[in-house]
């Protein structure tokens, strides 16, 4: 019986091929925890929790110009589970360099595309290092099937696995898609008439607004295609695929939500300001002169509604070009420079544009694609993601998590990845550099906690300057 399968959507195909040897299209993620967890355990909370998705159990196969997944007829969760030591005393150095040699080896594309490796013999605990492919999920929604794996408490709760529906026979397969999609694009057209009417009703100006919206879109779109190439710094070099990772100390989310209130802006315009901070002082550290336009980093933008259980894995997100203004000496002005960009970009559609684009270049020839992504790759010089994590502290299998680290791949020329992630009152920091790349992730990370002490002390002594107590 042939293995069951389906097609690939345009979103995720696009993802799919951005695969090269310099950048791997890998979500990885570092989960450290304060005592072992017998693997034991561990393959029992895959089973139960992780495997119910089925995009975990199925690889990927090329038939001509489309890709589809397909149920491994031999999958076996002992594939995709590694156990390893630390050399040494089992220091945070030496897992650095451990996942930044495993991050810079592509994933086993005939099986599944996920791998765990458990690491013994760190802090007196263990850590986990996942890595997933970017074509199952995005970021967002792969740290929340993550997430999923741990419990409020160290009691162990236990879930059933879901059994999966038997795969039905090719053409049963493909005749159910078909009907699927035309089912759900009368649904979308109904709902979309529906809800029209709805506003046809309640504001006669509505086709107006409509018309409005439609022309903000194709100008995000035009502004997007003819926005400037990133500045020549040594952020941008021809890249060798080898990574090196580096994680901070965390900060206290309380200082920075404080700080944030001081300044009358969000906690994002905050750790933006201070990413911006540390590159300015990395070029003040090099001795290179710094762009007077700043710099551009790559930041995805949830599309998918957070208030909703995920039940299907895929691609939901769009990038915007968010400025840095790593050329601003003085750190509050760095802030005001980020607050005001972050609110000129939520005003914005350039998040649905390059969602848009995504698809479309999925659906055409590989070189266009290729042609399109290499365009808004040399647009900025690295890619930042923030994701929000637990209030509380979580375990896995009986384990505290004490901390998490995630990072998303870059793609095209892009050789630097940061990864801005709170958990349990704290602000965890990341960095993922090319080799290639003349900058030392570690002192990048120690620049991120001088630029927050910097703006925390301005902040304090302009306070102080107006008499606030």
């Amino acid at each position: 019986m042939q293995p069951h399968r389906t097609a690939m959507t345009a979103v995720d195909r696009s993802w799919l091929r951005m695969e090269s040897v310099e950048n791997p299209m890998m979500i990885s993620a570092v989960l450290s925890f304060d005592q072992p967890i017998a693997i034991s355990r561990l393959k029992r909370v895959l089973n139960e929790r992780f495997l119910t998705f089925r995009r975990f159990r199925q690889r990927v196969v090329n038939r001509g110009d489309r890709a589809y997944w397909e149920d491994d007829p031999h999958f076996d969760i002992d594939n995709h589970i590694h156990r390893i030591a630390l050399p040494g005393n089992g220091s945070q150095e030496e897992l650095q360099q451990l996942v930044s040699d495993l991050n810079s080896t592509a994933l086993n594309f005939n099986r599944p595309l996920w791998h765990l490796h458990y690491i013994d013999q760190y802090n007196g605990g263990c850590a986990l290092l996942i890595r997933i492919h970017h074509c199952i999920a995005d970021g967002i929604s792969l740290v929340r099937v993550l997430l999923s794996l741990t419990d409020s408490s160290p009691e162990y709760k236990v879930h059933t696995l879901t059994p999966l529906r038997p795969a039905p026979g090719p053409r049963a397969s493909l005749w159910r898609q078909s009907v699927d999609r035309l089912r759900a694009s009368g649904h979308v057209a109904l709902e979309q008439g529906r809800l029209f009417l709805q506003s046809l009703e309640k504001d006669p100006g509505y086709p107006l607004k409509l018309m409005g919206t439609a022309s903000d879109i194709a100008v995000d779109c035009i502004k997007l295609g003819f926005a400037r190439e990133e500045p020549h710094t040594s952020l941008k070099r021809p890249l060798s695929g080898r990574k090196q990772v580096a994680w901070a100390r965390p900060l206290d989310l309380a200082d920075v939500k404080r700080c944030a209130r001081t300044l009358k802006g969000t906690v994002n315009d905050v750790l933006l300001s201070v990413a911006s901070g540390a590159l300015h002082k990395h070029f003040n550290d090099t001795g290179e002169a710094i762009p007077d336009c700043g710099i551009r980093v790559a930041v995805p933008f949830n599309l998918r509604p957070l208030n909703r259980p995920i039940t299907d894995l895929g691609n939901q997100f769009g990038l915007v070009l968010v400025p840095l203004p790593v050329d601003v000496p003085c750190p509050i002005m760095r802030f005001r420079q980020t607050r005001e960009n972050m609110n000129r970009l939520k005003r914005s559609y350039q998040a649905q544009v390059t969602y848009s684009l995504l698809d479309l270049f999925g659906r055409g020839p590989d070189i266009l694609e290729r042609r399109a992504l290499n365009m808004l790759s040399h647009k900025a010089s690295a890619v930042l993601t923030n994701v929000p994590g637990p209030k509380q502290p979580v375990y896995l299998a009986g384990a505290k998590m004490t901390q998490p680290m995630f990072w998303v791949p870059q793609s095209g020329d892009i050789g630097i990845g940061m990864s801005i992630f709170s958990y349990a009152g704290t602000v965890q920091f990341g960095i993922t550099v090319d080799k290639s790349i003349p900058a030392d992730p570690s002192a990048i990370m120690d620049h991120f906690h001088e630029a927050f002490d910097e703006l925390v002390a301005q902040t304090t002594d302009q306070q102080a300057n107006l008499g606030v107590g």
